[in-house]
This record gives structure tokens, sequence and C-alpha cells, in this order.
């Protein structure tokens, strides 16, 4: 038996899903449902669950915080994303904390979600059409971040964090200890590997691309 807690806001979401999983996967137990944050964490003191089904927005919490929550203190539970909030950087933060899953909710079938549950059971990862196109997508962006970084030495890198901050060449070259020419040969070297001609066009394209934090 697979004991299943669903964590939602809208009650008729939860009654959804509790219909599908009750009619059609006799070996999933419906353990409980959470509107919040707050209900869940109270569930879990008194409730054996294997699967908690997680919305992001919440009304007294965060999905993610719940998400980072579960892994420092439930770590054996295994968290399913169901949610309509699947933009890249929300993806990427759950994949770093290291859900088992993530479904939309604009995109799930009837059928996914139970499938779904099986394979985080059967130990391994689910994840929708959608969201492992946004997966792929970040994928392929840091490894252009980390090629592109690995383009600049050490010293340009520091050059192009200093200049962000608007400092001119004369203060780079105090705050790094070395001379003005050699900053400016620095910077030379950084507009030809970028094909760009100024520095403000260094610190835009940087920031872009993401050589250095915005």
């Amino acid at each position: 038996m697979v004991n299943v807690i669903i964590v939602d806001d809208h009650a008729l979401f939860r009654l959804g899903i509790k219909g599908i999983l009750e009619s059609s996967c006799p070996d999933i137990y419906i353990a409980g449902e959470a509107p919040d944050g707050k209900t869940l964490f109270q569930l879990l003191l008194t409730t054996s669950v294997d699967v908690i089904l997680l919305d992001i927005g919440l009304p007294d919490m965060n999905g993610i915080e719940i998400a980072r929550r579960l892994r420092e203190d439930y770590p054996q539970i295994k968290i399913l994303i169901v949610s309509v909030e699947n933009n890249a950087d929300t993806v990427q933060k759950l994949l770093e904390i290291g859900i088992e899953g993530f479904i939309s909710k604009q995109q799930t079938s009837k059928s996914e979600l139970p499938e779904a549950i099986y394979s985080i059971m059967n130990g391994m990862e689910y994840f929708g059409r959608d969201i492992a196109s946004i997966i792929y997508n970040v994928y392929i962006s840091k490894k252009k971040t980390t090629k592109m970084t690995s383009e600049f030495t050490e010293r340009e890198q520091q050059i192009i964090e200093l200049c962000r901050l608007g400092l001119q060449s004369k203060e780079v070259a105090d705050r790094l200890n070395i001379s003005f020419r050699t900053v400016d040969v620095h910077k030379k070297n950084i507009f030809r590997k970028l094909g760009i001609n100024n520095t403000m066009e260094m610190v835009q394209y940087a920031q872009q691309h993401g050589i250095i934090e915005i």
C-alpha cells in the first residue's frame, strides 16, 4: 500500500485527485489532505506517508520551502510536485532540493498521476513532458554559461565584476593592486573574446550570459 498526502489549497482539486486515485489505484491510500504547510506538518506528526503530492502556491508557506523542509526532516518521503508554477527558476530550485517528480496541472492527464506515483515509488524520477523540456533547457543554459565562463581567466572575471560595480579602470587597478596599463590589456583581451568595443557592452554581455551575477 502506498500512503499519499495531498497538499493543495483548492478543496475541489484535492477532491478530484482523491477520486482519480481511489477509483483507479486500489493500492494507493489517501492518508491525509492539507490546504497549507502548517496542516501538512501537523499531519506528519501522526501520519505515515510514502508520497506527498505538493502544490507550490500555498497560502501560508511556499511549496519550495516546504519541499526543502521535507528533505531535511523527512528524507524518506518522496515528493511529487503537482502545480501550475512551472517556470525554469522554480524547477531548478526544486531539482536542487532533490524532489522525485514534477507534473503540471495544466498538462497532466488522468492516467499520468498514478504513473508518476508508481514510478517514484520504484526508485525512479518522473517529470511531465513540459517539465522535462524545461529541465533540458536549464541544463543547456548551464552548459553554455560554464563554457563561456571558462573562456576567461580568473583575473579577467575579477575585472568584469568590478566594472559591473561601476569602478573605473584606475579604481579597478587599485583594488587588484595592478597597474592601470595591465587593466587596459585585460579589458582589450575581454573585448576581443566577446567581439565588442567598450566596457558598457562588456558588462551588458556578461550579465545576459551569466558570466557574472546581476
